[in-house]
């Protein structure tokens, strides 16, 4: 039994499953381009998966046999990595080749207590939004 199963349920992100049109390239934009570290991987083919380590004990799930064709609007909406410098992490991942749909900005949260982040978007290599989330 893998690692994160041997305790009983106690709620909290996992990990996000996305399905890739491209698996090596989103695998080694994950892996080399944001410097995420690969966990667990099965399958072959289409039917090839891996769970890779985004920090935090938190994993995202990248499944082969994705579509090239426009994907349908659903709730997901994007995906949130913590980042100890937003203008490092954005700049990290234009190079692995995202495009960049904001650059860091900051921004106060007006929650009680107000909080200060510093946030950016892009998108990955399958279309997939993801904010890297500095709080200051």
């Amino acid at each position: 039994m893998a690692r994160c199963c041997k305790r009983k349920f106690k709620g909290g992100f996992h990990h996000l499953a996305l399905k890739a049109a491209d698996f090596e390239k989103t695998v080694k934009f994950y892996t080399e381009g944001l410097g995420f570290k690969e966990w667990i991987s099965w399958g072959e083919g289409d039917g090839r998966a891996v769970m890779i380590d985004a920090g935090n004990g938190n994993y995202l799930e990248i499944f082969a046999g994705g579509q090239n064709s426009p994907k349908p609007e659903g709730n997901y909406i994007h995906v949130a990595f913590a980042a100890e410098n937003c203008d490092e992490a954005i700049e990290r991942a234009r190079k692995a080749g995202a495009v960049v749909t904001m650059e860091p900005t900051d921004v106060e949260i007006k929650s009680n207590p107000p909080l200060q982040v510093r946030i950016a978007f892009c998108k990955g290599p399958d279309g997939e939004v993801i904010e890297f989330f500095q709080v200051k």
